[in-house]
């Protein structure tokens, strides 16, 4: 009996049963703590690059890249050929901490990408799998080094999940870490904007370390990102960067660079301190290191290798499949260019949306660094915005010494753009403190006509979410 091919429209209606039964069955299983689910309700099932196709049969192109992990994209033909190397060879899977021919490998390419003035007197501590494992790390690391018990830390900041971590992010308080001012053209939190704002904001950094009575316990270290990431793609001035680094040595206080979403090449420079020179005496490091496998690590200044054995570990801190993955993924970046590329077509693509931001007030700024990019979104129609007919200038425009005022952020616009991008097969992530940057962190191996369509799809959505709002 000849079997014949169920119709389109069974297929269709097939693929679609199979999408809503899985939804449905994590909605009444997972917790309520999930989030990416929750904005973005599809159901990978293949991969490759920029593409995810869904079990309902429709294709997406992923702006989100696991939240900056993939930096190859989806399944690359170099980290499947590295995972598939380690599976075939018979390796152990699972070593702890113990040396091995994988480790080694990985070990050594990443040495060989960090910046000149650390990778000859650098050790490296393997955590948990999670960024937020590295963060820890790197805490304890600093305070066992110095004999302090005090963290400086910015405002917006977003540094992981666990204790720690949440401590020097901006959504959480603790009495031992000092809150610093992060410097923002858009935003000032002095109302200044460029040059100016980041000046008083490290006149600040200054005041506060030097003032006997501020309060501040003396810190063991201090801990930022190169470019704000979830605080809302807040790029840190070079020059800021620099005072940064200047102040901390002048009192000997480590500097940690959270490099866990900026790294591997995505704002155009392999590691983001590099744009500026700086030289961090510790480097936390995750997401793309790994190769899209779990993986985190601490590099740091050999003089801080002074705590004892056990001090810090995790069970899977000897992932061998995670690292050769990841050496894989280091090694590709690295030979191709893809971080310069990253800055080219990234620079690119800011120039188009800040094209597109005069055509539509609801942008009130657009900023970012080679491929970690930010939309953030407000409402122009608001009382308490800039007078008639002003424009709030986009980062690098504004007028020395003078910042426009800010319009408010508009998060319910975000999520519709955001929701409209999906219906246009476009995943994009929401970040900043009211939720209303829409962000784009697309893999660094996307062609000219990968971005113009992820540009083209963003305008048409942010056309059809501010329509209702603003006739």
């Amino acid at each position: 009996m000849a079997v014949t091919e169920p119709a389109p429209a069974a297929v269709s209606a097939a693929h679609s049963a199979a999408h809503e039964g899985i939804l449905r069955r994590q909605s009444a299983r997972e917790s309520a703590a999930r989030t990416y689910a929750r904005a973005l309700p599809i159901v990978p099932v293949r991969a490759r690059g920029l593409t995810i196709e869904g079990a309902d049969g429709r294709r997406y192109l992923d702006c989100l890249s696991g939240a900056g992990t993939l930096a190859l994209g989806h399944n690359h033909p170099v980290v499947l050929e590295a995972i598939r190397k380690v599976l075939d060879s018979g390796a152990p899977l699972h070593v702890l901490d113990l040396a091995t021919p994988v480790k080694d490998a990985f070990t050594t390419e990443l040495f060989r990408t960090l910046p000149r003035g650390l990778a000859d007197r650098a050790r490296i501590q393997f955590c948990g799998p999670a960024g937020t494992d590295a963060v820890e790390a790197a805490l304890k690391l600093v305070r066992t080094a110095t004999g302090r018990d005090g963290m400086l830390a910015f405002t917006g900041a977003y540094h992981g999940m666990t204790a720690g971590a949440l401590e020097a992010s901006g959504g959480a308080t603790d009495v031992r870490v000092a809150r610093l001012p992060y410097p923002q053209d858009y935003r000032c939190p002095f109302g200044i904007g460029g040059a100016d704002g980041a000046e008083v904001a490290a006149r600040w950094t200054e005041s506060l370390l030097d003032d006997t009575k501020s309060g501040v316990l003396r810190p063991a270290g201090m801990i930022l990102e190169p470019v704000q990431g979830e605080g809302g793609v807040i790029p840190a001035p070079d020059d800021w960067l620099r005072r940064m680094r200047a102040i901390t040595a002048a009192r000997s206080i480590p500097l940690i660079a959270d490099e866990v979403q900026t790294g591997v090449g995505r704002t155009g420079a392999f590691w983001a301190v590099e744009h500026s020179g700086v030289v961090p005496d510790v480097m936390v490091l995750s997401k793309a290191i790994g190769g899209s496998l779990p993986l985190a690590v601490v590099v740091y200044r050999d003089d801080l290798d002074v705590w004892p054995p056990g001090a810090h570990a995790g069970t899977f801190r000897g992932n061998q499949l995670a690292m050769a993955a990841g050496a894989a993924t280091l090694a590709y970046v690295r030979e191709n260019g893809l971080a310069e590329r990253a800055g080219v077509l990234g620079a690119r693509m800011l120039t188009h949306l800040r094209s597109l931001a005069a055509e539509h007030p609801c942008i009130g700024d657009v900023r970012g660094r080679g491929l970690m990019i930010g939309v953030e979104l407000v409402n122009p129609a608001a009382a308490d915005g800039p007078e008639p007919g002003a424009r709030p200038a986009t980062t690098g425009l504004l007028s020395p010494g003078r910042s426009p005022r800010p319009l408010p952020p508009a998060p319910e616009l975000a999520a519709e753009v955001q929701r409209e991008c999906l219906r246009r097969g476009l995943i994009v992530e929401l970040g900043g403190r009211h939720s209303s940057v829409v962000r784009l962190l697309p893999p660094l191996t996307i062609t000219d006509e990968q971005a113009a369509a992820i540009l083209d799809r963003l305008a048409d959505a942010i056309s059809a979410a501010a329509r209702p709002h603003h006739g």
